[in-house]
Protein backbone atom coordinates (compact mmCIF):
# COMPACT_ATOMS: atom_id res chain seq x y z
CA UNK A 1 0.00 0.00 0.00
CA UNK A 2 1.22 3.48 -0.66
CA UNK A 3 1.67 6.15 1.98
CA UNK A 4 3.66 9.32 2.10
CA UNK A 5 4.98 11.01 5.46
CA UNK A 6 4.88 14.72 5.54
CA UNK A 7 4.76 17.48 8.12
CA UNK A 8 4.31 14.45 10.45
CA UNK A 9 1.27 13.18 9.20
CA UNK A 10 0.67 9.92 7.19
CA UNK A 11 -1.10 10.46 3.79
CA UNK A 12 -2.82 7.05 2.35
CA UNK A 13 -2.81 7.05 -1.36
CA UNK A 14 -5.32 3.86 -1.96
CA UNK A 15 -7.60 4.05 0.71
CA UNK A 16 -9.36 0.44 -0.66
CA UNK A 17 -6.82 -1.13 1.61
CA UNK A 18 -7.23 1.35 4.54
CA UNK A 19 -10.90 2.40 5.54
CA UNK A 20 -11.31 3.45 8.76
CA UNK A 21 -14.86 2.63 9.42
CA UNK A 22 -14.06 -1.56 8.98
CA UNK A 23 -11.07 -0.97 10.99
CA UNK A 24 -12.21 0.41 13.88
CA UNK A 25 -16.06 -1.03 14.01
CA UNK A 26 -15.05 -4.89 13.15
CA UNK A 27 -14.99 -5.58 16.74
CA UNK A 28 -11.12 -5.68 17.01
CA UNK A 29 -10.46 -2.69 19.30
CA UNK A 30 -12.56 -0.36 21.43
CA UNK A 31 -10.89 2.92 22.07
CA UNK A 32 -11.74 4.96 18.22
CA UNK A 33 -15.13 6.69 18.18
CA UNK A 34 -16.58 8.88 15.59
CA UNK A 35 -17.07 12.75 15.76
CA UNK A 36 -20.06 12.89 13.72
CA UNK A 37 -17.97 14.44 10.74
CA UNK A 38 -15.61 11.97 9.42
CA UNK A 39 -12.70 12.09 12.17
CA UNK A 40 -12.06 8.87 14.33
CA UNK A 41 -10.19 9.74 17.48
CA UNK A 42 -8.46 7.06 19.78
CA UNK A 43 -5.45 6.40 21.52
CA UNK A 44 -3.26 3.44 21.25
CA UNK A 45 -0.12 2.52 23.54
CA UNK A 46 -0.35 5.78 25.29
CA UNK A 47 -0.78 8.22 22.72
CA UNK A 48 -3.12 10.12 20.56
CA UNK A 49 -4.41 9.92 16.79
CA UNK A 50 -7.02 10.88 14.87
CA UNK A 51 -8.16 9.21 10.96
CA UNK A 52 -9.36 11.59 8.71
CA UNK A 53 -10.61 11.25 5.11
CA UNK A 54 -9.96 14.22 2.71
CA UNK A 55 -9.88 14.45 -1.15
CA UNK A 56 -10.19 10.62 -1.19
CA UNK A 57 -7.30 9.74 0.87
CA UNK A 58 -6.72 9.18 4.23
CA UNK A 59 -4.60 10.82 6.76
CA UNK A 60 -3.71 9.76 9.90
CA UNK A 61 -1.79 12.25 12.42
CA UNK A 62 -0.61 11.79 16.28
CA UNK A 63 -0.02 13.87 19.05
CA UNK A 64 3.47 15.22 20.35
CA UNK A 65 4.75 12.44 21.74
CA UNK A 66 3.71 10.26 18.33
CA UNK A 67 6.43 9.57 15.64
CA UNK A 68 5.26 8.38 11.98
CA UNK A 69 6.85 5.05 12.68
CA UNK A 70 4.34 4.65 15.46
CA UNK A 71 0.92 4.99 13.51
CA UNK A 72 3.02 2.73 10.33
CA UNK A 73 4.04 -0.05 13.02
CA UNK A 74 0.44 0.01 14.95
CA UNK A 75 -1.64 0.59 11.69
CA UNK A 76 0.46 -2.39 9.97
CA UNK A 77 1.14 -0.36 6.94
CA UNK A 78 3.73 -2.47 5.38
CA UNK A 79 1.66 -5.75 5.47
CA UNK A 80 0.03 -6.66 1.90
CA UNK A 81 -3.53 -6.93 2.69
CA UNK A 82 -4.47 -7.28 -0.70
CA UNK A 83 -2.34 -10.21 -1.46
CA UNK A 84 -4.14 -12.04 2.49
CA UNK A 85 -6.93 -11.26 0.68
CA UNK A 86 -5.84 -13.26 -2.44
CA UNK A 87 -4.32 -15.71 -0.03
CA UNK A 88 -7.46 -16.63 2.02
CA UNK A 89 -10.63 -16.39 -0.71
CA UNK A 90 -10.74 -20.19 -1.22
CA UNK A 91 -14.22 -20.31 -1.99
CA UNK A 92 -16.96 -17.63 -2.95
CA UNK A 93 -17.98 -17.12 0.08
CA UNK A 94 -14.86 -15.95 1.09
CA UNK A 95 -14.01 -14.00 -1.86
CA UNK A 96 -17.81 -12.28 -1.02
CA UNK A 97 -16.62 -11.67 2.61
CA UNK A 98 -12.85 -10.49 1.68
CA UNK A 99 -14.55 -7.99 -0.10
CA UNK A 100 -16.51 -6.69 1.63
CA UNK A 101 -14.42 -6.12 4.24
CA UNK A 102 -11.72 -4.80 1.74
CA UNK A 103 -10.24 -2.23 4.00
CA UNK A 104 -10.02 -3.81 7.36
CA UNK A 105 -6.52 -3.92 9.05
CA UNK A 106 -5.28 -5.87 11.94
CA UNK A 107 -4.12 -3.49 14.52
CA UNK A 108 -1.09 -4.23 16.52
CA UNK A 109 -2.65 -3.41 20.17
CA UNK A 110 -1.13 -3.18 23.26
CA UNK A 111 -1.25 -7.15 24.53
CA UNK A 112 -2.57 -6.03 27.97
CA UNK A 113 -5.03 -3.46 26.82
CA UNK A 114 -5.81 -6.22 24.33
CA UNK A 115 -6.24 -8.91 27.64
CA UNK A 116 -7.91 -6.36 29.66
CA UNK A 117 -10.64 -5.25 26.88
CA UNK A 118 -11.21 -8.84 25.79
CA UNK A 119 -11.83 -10.53 28.93
CA UNK A 120 -14.60 -7.14 29.08
CA UNK A 121 -15.87 -8.65 26.05
CA UNK A 122 -16.94 -12.33 27.34
CA UNK A 123 -21.13 -12.15 27.03
CA UNK A 124 -21.32 -8.66 26.20
CA UNK A 125 -22.05 -6.21 23.01
CA UNK A 126 -19.86 -4.10 21.54
CA UNK A 127 -21.27 -0.50 22.52
CA UNK A 128 -21.09 -1.74 26.38
CA UNK A 129 -18.06 -3.22 25.68
CA UNK A 130 -16.74 0.37 24.72
CA UNK A 131 -18.50 1.75 27.19
CA UNK A 132 -17.24 -0.18 29.99
CA UNK A 133 -13.64 0.44 28.65
CA UNK A 134 -13.57 4.01 28.16
CA UNK A 135 -14.99 4.05 31.99
CA UNK A 136 -12.03 2.34 32.93
CA UNK A 137 -9.65 4.93 30.96
CA UNK A 138 -11.38 7.58 32.50
CA UNK A 139 -11.45 6.42 36.01
CA UNK A 140 -7.74 5.04 36.38
CA UNK A 141 -6.06 5.93 32.85
CA UNK A 142 -3.66 9.40 32.62
CA UNK A 143 -5.64 12.22 30.47
CA UNK A 144 -4.23 13.65 27.26
CA UNK A 145 -4.84 16.36 25.66
CA UNK A 146 -5.25 16.17 22.08
CA UNK A 147 -6.90 18.14 18.48
CA UNK A 148 -9.36 20.22 21.47
CA UNK A 149 -10.40 16.67 23.22
CA UNK A 150 -9.21 15.36 26.51
CA UNK A 151 -8.76 11.52 26.05
CA UNK A 152 -7.39 9.31 28.31
CA UNK A 153 -4.48 6.31 28.31
CA UNK A 154 -5.26 2.46 29.07
CA UNK A 155 -4.60 1.73 32.76
CA UNK A 156 -0.66 -0.03 33.19
CA UNK A 157 -1.80 -3.29 34.45
CA UNK A 158 0.22 -2.24 37.58
CA UNK A 159 -2.32 0.39 38.10
CA UNK A 160 -5.21 -2.24 38.07
CA UNK A 161 -3.09 -4.94 40.36
CA UNK A 162 -3.60 -2.53 43.07
CA UNK A 163 -7.42 -2.47 43.03
CA UNK A 164 -9.84 -4.56 44.47
CA UNK A 165 -12.57 -6.25 42.34
CA UNK A 166 -15.18 -3.78 44.49
CA UNK A 167 -13.50 -0.72 43.35
CA UNK A 168 -14.30 -1.24 39.56
CA UNK A 169 -17.78 -0.89 40.66
CA UNK A 170 -17.80 2.06 38.59
CA UNK A 171 -17.51 0.08 35.02
CA UNK A 172 -20.23 -1.85 35.90
CA UNK A 173 -18.75 -4.98 33.85
CA UNK A 174 -19.86 -7.06 36.63
CA UNK A 175 -18.62 -10.63 37.45
CA UNK A 176 -15.85 -10.21 35.02
CA UNK A 177 -14.49 -7.02 37.77
CA UNK A 178 -12.41 -10.57 39.64
CA UNK A 179 -11.51 -11.77 36.06
CA UNK A 180 -9.31 -7.89 35.09
CA UNK A 181 -7.95 -7.55 38.66
CA UNK A 182 -6.32 -11.82 38.57
CA UNK A 183 -4.97 -10.65 35.22
CA UNK A 184 -3.60 -7.25 36.02
CA UNK A 185 -2.23 -9.15 38.97
CA UNK A 186 -0.51 -11.60 36.99
CA UNK A 187 0.82 -9.11 34.28
CA UNK A 188 1.85 -6.71 37.02
CA UNK A 189 3.94 -9.44 39.18
CA UNK A 190 5.61 -10.79 35.78
CA UNK A 191 3.78 -14.21 36.41
CA UNK A 192 1.98 -13.76 32.92
CA UNK A 193 5.09 -12.10 30.63
CA UNK A 194 3.10 -10.70 27.61
CA UNK A 195 6.28 -9.88 26.02
CA UNK A 196 7.60 -13.13 25.65
CA UNK A 197 4.48 -14.93 24.95
CA UNK A 198 4.36 -12.72 21.55
CA UNK A 199 7.69 -14.68 20.83
CA UNK A 200 6.12 -18.01 21.40
CA UNK A 201 4.55 -20.33 19.86
CA UNK A 202 0.34 -20.07 19.25
CA UNK A 203 0.27 -23.34 21.19
CA UNK A 204 2.12 -22.03 24.09
CA UNK A 205 0.84 -18.75 24.60
CA UNK A 206 -2.71 -20.14 24.16
CA UNK A 207 -1.99 -22.69 27.15
CA UNK A 208 -0.64 -19.62 29.12
CA UNK A 209 -3.63 -16.80 28.34
CA UNK A 210 -5.77 -20.36 29.65
CA UNK A 211 -4.60 -20.55 32.87
CA UNK A 212 -5.79 -17.20 33.73
CA UNK A 213 -9.23 -17.10 35.16
CA UNK A 214 -11.70 -16.03 33.21
CA UNK A 215 -10.21 -16.87 29.69
CA UNK A 216 -11.23 -19.48 27.18
CA UNK A 217 -10.76 -20.13 24.04
CA UNK A 218 -12.27 -17.22 22.54
CA UNK A 219 -11.02 -14.91 24.56
CA UNK A 220 -6.97 -16.45 24.55
CA UNK A 221 -7.58 -15.90 20.25
CA UNK A 222 -8.54 -12.32 20.50
CA UNK A 223 -5.63 -11.61 22.31
CA UNK A 224 -3.30 -13.83 20.87
CA UNK A 225 -4.37 -12.28 17.21
CA UNK A 226 -5.00 -8.70 18.14
CA UNK A 227 -2.52 -8.18 21.25
CA UNK A 228 0.35 -10.32 19.90
CA UNK A 229 -0.31 -10.01 16.66
CA UNK A 230 -0.47 -13.92 15.56
CA UNK A 231 -2.30 -13.49 12.44
CA UNK A 232 -3.32 -17.16 12.59
CA UNK A 233 -5.03 -17.38 15.35
CA UNK A 234 -9.08 -17.58 14.68
CA UNK A 235 -11.40 -16.82 17.35
CA UNK A 236 -14.96 -18.51 17.19
CA UNK A 237 -17.96 -16.26 18.39
CA UNK A 238 -21.55 -17.02 17.82
CA UNK A 239 -21.37 -14.93 14.72
CA UNK A 240 -18.37 -17.28 13.46
CA UNK A 241 -20.22 -20.15 14.28
CA UNK A 242 -22.82 -19.19 12.52
CA UNK A 243 -20.66 -18.60 9.41
CA UNK A 244 -18.86 -21.96 9.66
CA UNK A 245 -22.31 -24.08 10.39
CA UNK A 246 -23.89 -21.94 7.19
CA UNK A 247 -20.75 -22.57 4.89
CA UNK A 248 -18.22 -25.09 6.40
CA UNK A 249 -20.20 -27.52 8.31
CA UNK A 250 -18.59 -30.39 10.36
CA UNK A 251 -14.77 -30.77 10.23
CA UNK A 252 -14.22 -27.47 9.78
CA UNK A 253 -10.19 -26.41 10.59
CA UNK A 254 -8.54 -22.73 10.04
CA UNK A 255 -5.60 -24.53 8.80
CA UNK A 256 -7.28 -23.52 5.36
CA UNK A 257 -6.68 -20.20 5.23
CA UNK A 258 -3.17 -20.43 6.23
CA UNK A 259 -0.73 -18.14 8.37
CA UNK A 260 -3.89 -15.58 7.82
CA UNK A 261 -6.46 -17.29 9.39
CA UNK A 262 -7.22 -14.27 11.71
CA UNK A 263 -7.12 -12.08 8.81
CA UNK A 264 -10.15 -14.45 7.15
CA UNK A 265 -12.11 -14.42 10.23
CA UNK A 266 -12.63 -10.54 10.42
CA UNK A 267 -13.83 -10.82 7.06
CA UNK A 268 -16.12 -13.05 8.32
CA UNK A 269 -17.39 -11.62 11.36
CA UNK A 270 -17.40 -8.29 9.59
CA UNK A 271 -19.49 -10.24 6.57
CA UNK A 272 -21.84 -11.93 9.02
CA UNK A 273 -22.93 -8.86 11.13
CA UNK A 274 -23.53 -6.97 8.67
CA UNK A 275 -26.42 -9.22 7.61
CA UNK A 276 -25.18 -9.69 4.22
CA UNK A 277 -24.81 -13.47 4.69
Amino acid sequence: MRYYITDNQIEICDPLDFDPVKIFECGQCFRWNPDGQGVYRGVFKGRAAKVFSRGGKIYISGDENTAPADLVDYFDLERDYEAIRRSVSIDSYMRDASDFGRGIRILRQDPWEALCSFIVSQCNNIPRIKRIIETICSNFGEPIGFDGCTLYSFPAAETIARLSPCELEPLRCGYRAEYIVGAARAVASGALDLGSLALSSYEEALKTLKTLSGVGDKVANCVILFGLNMLGAFPIDVWIKKALADHYGDGFSPSVFGEYAGVAQQYMFFYARSGEK
